[in-house]
């Protein structure tokens, strides 16, 4: 079970997770200018703080469900760089043999249940995995993230609905970036909090700031106790913000560059940077880490570049249906 808080030399390796998920992210629309990645991705460049507060509450023998913008989740829970790069480029030594690609990554190995591709999806798979945790008596919990535009989704009220009525050790995580697909959530939602909705279903409803990522752990970690104390699911609204698009192929029509710069200067990364500085990390220390990270997502870019693509008669392992 995670700590309520955090040490200065705890924030570290966080720190650092934090620019290994914005280096790879920031790759991506190269790497399909160039031909290498093929398919729609979703970059979740300025919602670190939310993937790595969370999962760094989360245990080993904890799970997680994600969705389309994934990337983040599963590094922050433990998957391998290089394993993950060459599964976005579609090699055979990728966490799904190259099967998968950018929305599809799982590693149940290591309580990564897997991204989903389709809104809304991972919520129902989350509600089975913390049913079964509850029927094996396992200390365990499953954090679910999904994104503002799922809260609309009939598999939300579902899912919270039955968790609570199980008392199920599942945490449902929305990461409010305050956009849908193709529009701001306030046009989509009658509500300013989606956090509001939890008391429908007589489960806490949570509103942290995304963008800070001790709050983020600290609330986390608070709802993992809940959780494997037998009190039931909690709803986590964690608000932040994406600078890129939707999609790589999204001309962003909906909203100024003025509010995307304004949001850039609440960077989880920076707001972390600076605070470390401010609690006696060295200026050495912090530009070390800054190239430990470059260096582990070039190496692991080069790893996946080297990997051999899945053979013909791969299509048809792994295929249940």
């Amino acid at each position: 079970m995670g700590k309520k808080s955090l040490s200065t030399e705890e924030l570290v390796p966080l720190y650092k997770k934090m620019l290994e998920i914005r280096t790879l992210e920031l790759l991506i629309k190269p790497l399909i200018r160039e031909g290498l990645m093929r398919g729609f991705s979703h970059q979740s460049v300025g919602q670190e703080g939310v993937a790595v507060g969370v999962c760094s509450a989360l245990s080993d023998r904890d799970y997680i469900t994600s969705n389309h913008r994934g990337h983040g989740h599963v590094v922050a829970k433990g998957a391998d760089l290089k394993r993950v790069m060459a599964e976005l480029l579609g090699r055979a030594t990728g966490c799904c043999g190259g099967k998968g690609g950018s929305m599809h990554i799982a590693d149940p190995s290591l309580g990564i249940l897997g991204a989903n591709g389709i809104v809304g999806a991972g919520m129902p798979i989350a509600v089975g995995a913390a049913l079964a945790v509850k029927k094996q008596g396992l200390d365990s919990v499953v954090a679910c993230f999904f994104g503002d535009g799922a809260a609309n989704e009939g598999s939300f009220h579902e899912s919270l609905n039955l968790a609570a009525v199980w008392r199920l050790p599942v945490l449902f995580i929305c990461e409010n970036n305050l956009y849908g697909m193709s529009g701001p959530a306030k046009k989509m939602l009658p509500i300013k909090d989606i956090a509001i909705r939890a008391k429908g279903y007589g489960m806490p409803g949570i509103i942290g700031d995304g963008n800070d990522i001790e709050e983020v752990h600290k609330l986390t970690a608070e709802a993992i106790a809940r959780a494997k104390s037998g009190r039931g699911p909690s709803l986590l609204e964690f608000k932040t913000y994406r600078w890129f698009g939707h999609s790589v192929n999204d001309a962003e029509a909906y909203r100024t560059r003025e509010e995307v710069e304004e949001w850039k200067k609440l960077c989880p990364i920076h707001r972390l940077r600076d605070k470390l500085l401010t609690r006696g990390i060295t200026q050495e220390t912090i530009e070390h880490v800054e190239s430990e990270a470059n260096a582990a997502v070039e190496e692991a870019l080069e790893y996946a570049k080297s990997s051999p693509k899945p053979e013909p008669e791969a299509a048809f392992r792994d295929v249940y249906a």
